[in-house]
């Protein structure tokens, strides 16, 4: 699979964009709604115009129509053909391409074993679930051996719990597959469960690129940070193995339980929106929660920023404004906070 090169791109939308994509790696777009994620991926497959220079493992691809560049494109929408088969949606684009018969069927067959969708050869886009939708359409997007696969929040209008299962299963699919592939999200979650690397998009900018990690717990730039929800970053004086996956780290008087997977814990990240703060104890287990004094409360749209000093370390919290309200939190008042295990990231 190719790599792919963008050089001084710039069109209405986006600003002298440069970077790189390596062979077979998974990168995600990330950014707010505008920021020119889709028209990045647009201009990758050659349906909009624009300056500058996109290249496939060192080649350029000005003057390629879209149907040659071998791009496929999942969109949003999924734009599944309400009047086929989930069969006859999959080859759709092998028969416009005049393949035999015996390769279509040969390729339907790899396809729906690699999808698990043998089940649903002969139904309709109508009959069936978000989650099958999403597979057939992948099915149909990579059936013919595309070069690149551009994805486009493909999985914006699902459910939770469906979403999470599909992020880890098409990452698994696209990695055994090899591709190339850029996947856009405005979802900072499903970014570091999906990427190789990230590339954070604001107001048509690339303002940093680099791993999950990097971009979570070295930020650059405002944009950045205020996209990220500038996580709380907790440096870690020592730790010591709980046993069963756990770890407890000592962060400037405060002990959190952490997953462990025998790395040397340095630095403890956490966004704010994961936070849980309450002004009444919480129930249940004593288990990374504490009690301090809110020392900030800052109204930021349909959310609250609060600060709450525990000791001589200050954690930030993020609430929605009514739940905020309902609760009457205000500076000076004493108020519990948790830091949720599974929302918690290790460097």
């Amino acid at each position: 699979m190719p790599s792919i090169e963008l050089r001084n791109v710039n069109n209405f939308a986006c600003r002298d964009i440069n970077m790189t994509v390596a062979d077979g790696e998974l990168l995600v777009l990330l950014g707010p709604t505008g920021a020119g994620k889709t028209t990045l991926l647009n201009i990758i497959s050659g349906l909009i115009e624009y300056e500058g220079s996109v290249l496939f493992d060192g080649s350029p691809t000005e003057g390629t129509p879209t149907n040659r560049r071998g791009v496929g494109y999942l969109f949003q929408d999924l734009v599944l053909f309400p009047h086929l088969t989930v069969s006859s949606n999959i080859t759709y684009g092998l028969r416009m391409q005049k393949w035999g018969l015996e390769a279509i069927d040969a390729r339907l067959r790899e396809l729906m074993d690699s999808m698990n969708i043998h089940h649903l050869a002969g139904r309709y886009p109508r009959d069936l679930s978000g989650g099958e939708k999403q597979r057939v359409a992948l099915a149909r997007a990579i059936a013919p051996y595309p070069k690149v696969l551009l994805l486009d929040e493909p999985f914006n209008n699902l459910d939770m719990r469906t979403t999470k299962y599909l992020r880890i299963e098409f990452r698994k699919i696209l990695k055994e597959l090899g591709l190339t592939a850029i996947f856009v999200t405005h979802s900072l979650k499903e970014a570091q469960e999906m990427a190789d690397r990230i590339a954070v998009l604001d107001r048509g900018r690339l303002e940093q690129i680099g791993s999950p990690r990097e971009i979570f717990f070295d930020p650059h730039g405002e944009g950045v940070s205020d996209f990220l929800g500038s996580p709380n970053i907790l440096e870690c004086d020592g730790y010591h193995v709980l046993g069963n996956g756990l770890v407890a780290a000592e962060c400037n008087g405060m002990e959190i339980i952490v997953p462990y997977e025998g790395n040397s814990v340095r630095k403890i990240a956490i966004s704010p929106g994961d936070v849980y703060l309450s002004r009444n104890r919480p129930p249940g287990p004593h288990l990374n929660r504490f009690q301090g004094v809110i020392s900030k409360a800052i109204p930021r749209g349909s959310v609250m920023r609060f600060t709450v000093r525990i000791g001589n370390r200050e954690i930030d919290a993020e609430l929605p404004r009514d739940i905020a309200e309902a609760q009457d939190l205000r500076e000076g008042m004493e108020a519990f906070i948790i830091l949720k295990l599974r929302c918690l990231r290790i460097l």
